[in-house]
């Protein structure tokens, strides 16, 4: 990779080449064997967490990397902050870099949180008058109060976080590096990051971040690396890669030609409405699901479908999404009812619905008989971590009864590069009238 004087001049960070190989062993022992030259043998095999990654990141731009773990992701931000040393190629920094990687790694857990402050400062490179000068906005962001002159060992993991933050956030570095570190604490605190995070962005100060948060890369980012087992395999906009790294999960993405697999469908009753490729999930599912019923119906089957068709339950805010079931029946049913919920991650409901609100004609089920259906619906859900509970309900006489539900069957991530108050969006439209 070649720059000019000019494109050296702006450009943040350049990366050409970069390797990074680890030796493993079976054993301990022969690891010692093999180092001090006991055997003819070679005792270790190369692991490579790095294969020939060349990248640049421009002065002023935003670049995310994603990828699954183990992808090389916080490889590469260690080898760019000096923290690793690469096995070959070359990275070039041009300009004071602020890094939270594992947030306090730098921090004497003996000193006070003040004479943390003063420690790190010195080893990013600043005087003590330039430290005292910051002093105040990295008290008052961390808002720790007294704790601040008690030693670190003594913080709880939340003030211990809000110190690190504080302290990498608030030293005016014209390079921001981020680990899976803008979740940290309350979500008071939370907001607070992302403002920084947002007032680093109008500075034109230079960011590059890892994170699993999706909406996160598509609200912040410029441009995005997406590696697979220490490879670069593609890189441009926020939302194409954000695409295929969904593909990439699920196992529907050609590494080698970056093309997603399509499974052909068969034709479902309902016409018009997308046919899973499998009543089996192509994403993980709640290992532990709180599963309960009388046993008259069995959920046998279910699927999520994002806009265009795939089995993924990582859904853009925006776009139409459809969750689908099948049921099994072990005894006649006369009118079952078929539901979904979701809810947030401490268990509260936020939304769903079934076919008796959707005032559904369903039709009644004998005993060996499956029921096959979708609910489709567009995403208005605001970014963040949900979960979805699945059900099969009905009523004898008068009292309600429930055949099946899966409680918490599998999470649900809503991607969003924009959200307002609560849980939904309110689309709305504004117009100023002067």
């Amino acid at each position: 990779m070649s720059m000019n004087k000019t494109d050296k001049q702006d450009i943040a960070i350049h990366v050409d080449q970069l390797t990074k190989i680890y030796r493993l062993y079976d054993r301990p022992r022969d690891r010692f064997l093999e180092s001090l030259g006991l055997t003819r043998k070679t005792l270790s095999r190369e692991h490579y967490a790095l294969r020939s990654v060349s990248f640049d990141v421009a002065r002023g731009e935003t670049v995310g990397i994603i990828g699954v773990n183990g992808s090389g992701k916080s490889t590469i931000l260690k080898i760019i902050t000096g923290v690793l040393s690469a096995t070959q190629g070359e990275v070039q920094v041009n300009g004071r870099i602020s890094a939270l990687l594992e947030l306090g790694a730098g921090f004497n857990m003996e000193y006070t949180g003040r004479e943390n402050i003063y420690l790190n400062g010195t080893m990013i490179g600043f005087s003590k008058e330039e430290i005292d000068a910051r002093l105040e906005d990295i008290l008052a962001f961390a808002d720790i109060g007294q704790f601040v002159d008690q030693p670190v060992k003594t913080y709880s993991s939340g003030m211990f976080v809000r110190l690190a933050f504080a302290v990498a956030i608030n030293i005016d570095p014209e390079i921001l590096i981020v680990d899976e570190a803008l979740s940290v604490g309350d979500v008071y605190f939370q907001s607070k990051c992302y403002r920084k995070f947002e007032e680093f962005k109008e500075m034109g100060r230079t960011i590059l971040f890892v994170s699993h948060d999706l909406s996160s890369i598509s609200r912040y980012c410029d441009r995005v690396l997406l590696l697979h087992q220490g490879s670069l395999i593609a890189e441009g906009a926020p939302r194409d890669m954000v695409d295929l790294y969904k593909k990439l999960l699920v196992g529907q993405l050609d590494t080698e030609t970056l093309e997603a697999k399509h499974v052909p469908s068969a034709e479902n009753e309902t016409k018009g409405e997308p046919e899973p490729a499998s009543w089996t999930p192509a994403f993980t599912c709640n290992p532990q699901i709180n599963e309960y019923g009388d046993g008259t119906a069995q959920i046998v089957g279910f699927n999520i479908l994002d806009k265009d068709g795939n089995s993924s339950n990582t859904i853009e805010k925006g776009t139409e999404w459809t969750v689908q079931m099948r049921v099994l029946f072990h005894k006649p049913v006369s009118d079952p009812i078929y539901a979904f919920t979701i809810t947030n991650l401490k268990g509260t409901d936020i939304t769903g619905t079934n076919t008796l609100f959707e005032k559904v004609n369903v039709r009644p089920r004998g005993e060996g008989e499956y029921q096959e259906l979708s609910f489709t619906q567009q995403m208005d859900l605001q970014g963040g971590e949900y979960m979805l509970s699945l059900g099969c309900t009905g009523y004898d006489g008068a009292d309600f009864v429930v055949y099946h539900r899966l409680y918490e069957v599998c999470a649900l991530t809503v991607i969003s590069d924009k959200n307002t108050v609560g849980f939904f969006d309110t689309n709305s439209r504004v117009r100023l009238l002067n």
